[in-house]
């Protein structure tokens, strides 16, 4: 068991509050009907912190958080424009763990008109090698929901909302460490896809998995919580979701009560984010390297920009002026940045260039998603030019090959979930979820299938569905279900 950060490594203590700013809100319009079960949002001021000066934090305020109204003006100031006061957007509401946000999408043609390879399930021979359980982990309650996981050359590390941050020896799955989370009665509600290189990954805590009060640094090795910050403050209550990336030295937080940059080292700031106007109201989403906002300014020229910055220094990569809000639905890659967008126009994937300039996948009426149906999972990745993805289309689960360059879909394997490959390789590894569960191997370009192993199914387990997959270095298949009610960890060697 680890104990709880001392005064000395609770960086809170340090820079309380510095990601929140009071604001009194001003009115506005709605500017896209809300989902009847969501409240209304705010309006959102958001400020940025030069990364090389920290006495540019203040300028005379404190920091702002995302979901924070805008100030009322005091006397001699300007009122904000009547008409075109901040238009509104429905409040941000990130899919439950384990559950899809369908994304309908115009059918498209194939660029270029190239064949379509499909592998058929029937069609793949199956494998001579057997594998069988090496050990288990039951979930610790049939409610319990992944919240994300790392692997490291010798531990599985698991978060989820009944389970907490557990590391598991790959060898035997033996629990070797529980961290204790910086609030009693706190679990898991955000986790990093991958610690930083120093073993130091990020986690988020809150009463639910759904709402984050505190981000803490998690040492890889030991469990320890080598600093942890507040995500809420005494005038900003609200717990909400979020997300977290890491890259290089930097993790990155997104929700709406908070946008920034924190050293994983030691859980100092190194940017934070700050609205073009005095009247904004802002969206953001995270991947890894990458942070997107999509605002409307009333007292700018440009009223609504979709931009996209460094996630490492919060700096500008590129903006583009808009005619209405843009709506992220999923981030696929970071770089080259390939998201899921939605505009009053039209549904679309799309690879956007270092300009900001995009081209779009030709997904048809297939929706792809970072992981397999959970939002726990990252198994989505660049090998080459090939995006790799996981896919729902209208006959279940598969994964498809996307050329990232032409658009073109190359290939689609059905009843399929992606695995993650333990070495980071080229490599593509695919388990069945229908049919004979095997792990195959599957060809980026082509996606022709290469039987490795069987799995076994019975003791009242059916096969993998929804959550994680790895492939270890000799061989073995790691099962993480999205949903305790399927099951805990499996490993299969």
């Amino acid at each position: 068991m680890t104990k709880r950060p001392s005064p000395e490594e609770d960086t809170s203590r340090q820079d309380a509050g510095w990601a929140f700013r009071p604001r009194t809100p001003v009115g506005a319009q709605p500017g896209r009907e809300s989902r009847p079960e969501t409240p209304a949002a705010t309006t959102v001021p958001i400020e940025q912190v030069a990364p090389a000066s920290w006495s540019t934090l203040d300028s005379g305020t404190t920091p702002a958080p995302l979901g924070a109204p805008a100030p009322v003006p005091t006397a001699g100031t300007a009122p904000p424009p009547g008409p075109d006061t901040a238009q509104l957007r429905p409040k941000r509401w990130w899919n439950k763990r384990g559950m899809r946000i369908v994304l309908a999408l115009a059918v498209l043609a194939t660029a270029g008109g190239a064949a379509l390879v499909l592998v058929q399930e029937d069609a793949v021979p199956v494998a001579s090698r057997q594998l069988t359980q090496a050990w288990k982990v039951p979930a610790p309650a049939s409610d319990d929901e992944l919240v994300g996981s790392w692997r490291t050359d010798t531990l599985l590390i698991r978060a989820s909302t009944r389970g907490g941050v557990s590391a598991y020896r790959l060898s035997d799955g033996r629990r070797m460490w529980q961290t204790t989370p910086p609030a009693k009665g706190s679990v898991p509600c955000a986790m990093s896809p991958a610690p930083a290189a120093q073993g130091i990954g990020t986690v988020g805590f809150g009463q639910d998995g759904n709402s984050c009060t505190s981000l803490a640094g998690i040492d890889t090795a030991t469990g320890k919580i080598k600093w942890s910050v507040p995500l809420i403050g005494t005038k900003h209550p609200t717990a909400v979701a979020a997300q977290t990336y890491v890259q290089g030295n930097v993790a990155t937080v997104v929700s709406e009560n908070f946008l920034g940059g924190l050293d994983v080292r030691t859980g100092r700031r190194v940017w934070g984010f700050k609205a073009r106007g005095s009247y904004c109201n802002a969206y953001d989403w995270g991947g890894e390297g990458t942070v997107l906002v999509d605002d409307y300014c009333v007292d700018q020229k440009k009223k609504f920009t979709f931009t996209a910055y460094d996630g490492t220094t919060g700096k500008v990569l590129w903006s583009e002026a808009q005619r209405t809000h843009t709506e992220v639905t999923h981030v696929l890659s970071g770089s080259p940045l390939i998201a899921a967008v939605h505009t009053p126009v039209e549904d679309s994937v799309r690879v956007f260039a270092s300009s900001g300039h995009s081209h779009k996948l030709a997904v048809g009426n297939t929706e792809v998603a970072p992981g397999n149906d959970s939002a726990a999972d990252h198994s989505a990745r660049l090998v080459g030019n090939v995006l790799v993805t996981p896919a729902q289309s209208s006959t279940g689960s598969e994964v498809d090959g996307y050329d990232v360059t032409t658009g073109a879909k190359l290939w689609s394997c059905p009843s399929a979930a992606l695995a993650t490959d333990a070495d980071g390789t080229d490599r593509v590894y695919v388990v069945t979820t229908s049919g004979t569960p095997q792990l195959l191997r599957l060809d980026p370009h082509t996606g022709h299938a290469t039987p490795i192993a069987r799995l076994p199914v019975g003791s009242g387990h059916s096969g993998f569905t929804t959550g994680t997959v790895y492939v270890t270095r000799d061989g073995g298949v790691l099962e993480l279900d999205a949903q305790g009610k399927a099951g805990g960890v499996r490993y299969y060697r």
